[in-house]
């Protein structure tokens, strides 16, 4: 029972969705990854997860220099973004297994510029957006027979993310007390990218003996659509001639990446983790081009947690406490920094920490 619970801990520990803390706008695509069934293989057997997650982003970023002016001058953008994640596994033969993940996303998001303006008089306001996200199967093979190696395994996982959630949402920017303006909301609250992309997924765990173990995870999204023709203007009328010059009048479809490794300790029936999580919005994609607007950049956290083991059910905690947060150049800085021999490079909000706390079911 004991090992059991250490591989419930690192099935929970990795079946986080992949979401950064902020405008740098990573979507609830990440790994379902390993799975208590390492130990315990049955064909018959199910497992749905339930998981929350909440953070609420709001310190400015540029590269690692935090823009602290934004929240002394009141000018801060932010966002608040809760995610339930539903998930249904199903164990298949010989190591196989299948996947799928539906999220439901409800986000808001408040600011200045894009309302009133900074600097004006009652500016502030806000945006909303509420549905479906993109939703993704995965299948997955692991690749050591358990018999012959107990104690460890690796898992690899291929999957296709639809282009599900409405990247196309709507909502009201209030310009002033009698006009009001719709258009779509901003890349960071959008429920999609738009993009067919396909995922790439690598979970690998070690167990010393009945108390300790390691894990570790793997996970790329490649999207190869480059843009997916949303306008930028959040509610106004034209885009910059930035924007158009540069490539940023419409939104991008980025890749994204996460990788994560750590220890958990295993006491009766509750396991107590720690880990790093680095998860990343890269300024170029793999495959396809890399224009369009985007917020590229990287979050490295620290990640505790606590799991507690029922017979066919775990409950779980985790809140990852950020330590650094980088706003890379993007390809439009780079192209900007390059006409102009000016450096060029935007900001982004962060969040301090992101809170995940559900449950698991066999059945």
């Amino acid at each position: 029972m004991k090992k059991l619970a250490i591989l419930s801990i690192l099935y929970l520990l990795l079946t986080h969705q992949a979401q950064s803390q902020g405008c740098v706008a990573i979507r609830s695509t990440g790994g379902f990854c390993t799975r208590d069934q390492a130990a315990n293989h049955d064909s018959t057997k199910w497992m749905l997860s339930v998981s929350n997650r909440y953070f609420k982003s709001f310190r400015h970023f540029v590269g690692t220099e935090e823009q602290k002016q934004r929240l002394e001058q009141g000018t801060e953008v932010i966002n608040h973004s809760y995610t339930l994640d539903l998930t249904l596994f199903r164990n298949l033969k010989n190591g196989w297994s299948i996947g799928l993940d539906v999220p439901v996303i409800s986000n808001a998001r408040s600011s200045l510029y894009e309302h009133g303006g900074n600097g004006a008089k009652n500016a502030r306001h806000s945006t909303h957006s509420f549905g479906i996200g993109d939703i993704r199967i995965a299948v997955y093979k692991w690749l050591i027979d358990q018999s012959t190696m107990p104690k460890g395994n690796i898992q690899v996982g291929l999957g296709l993310k639809l282009p599900t959630g409405d990247y196309r949402y709507q909502d009201f920017f209030i310009k002033n007390d009698t006009t009001k303006v719709l258009g779509p909301v901003d890349q960071s609250i959008q429920l999609g990218d738009g993009g067919t992309g396909f995922t790439t997924e690598i979970n690998a765990f070690y167990n010393f003996n009945e108390h300790f173990g390691v894990y570790g995870n793997f996970f790329y999204l490649i999207n190869p659509r480059e843009q997916n023709g949303v306008s930028t203007a959040r509610g106004g009328t034209t885009v910059s001639a930035d924007a158009i010059n540069y490539g940023t009048s419409v939104m991008s479809v980025p890749d994204q990446m996460m990788v994560r490794a750590g220890a958990s300790v295993t006491f009766d029936k509750f396991t107590f983790s720690a880990g790093v999580r680095d998860e990343c919005q890269p300024s170029k994609d793999l495959i396809g081009g890399s224009s369009g607007f985007r917020r590229p950049g990287y979050i490295i956290s620290i990640e505790p947690g606590v799991n507690y083991q029922f017979k066919k059910a775990t409950v779980y905690a985790y809140v990852p406490f950020a330590v650094k947060r980088n706003r890379t150049q993007s390809n439009a800085d780079k192209l900007k920094t390059e006409a102009t021999g000016v450096h060029a490079q935007g900001d982004a909000a962060f969040a301090d920490y992101l809170v995940n706390i559900g449950c698991s079911f066999k059945f």
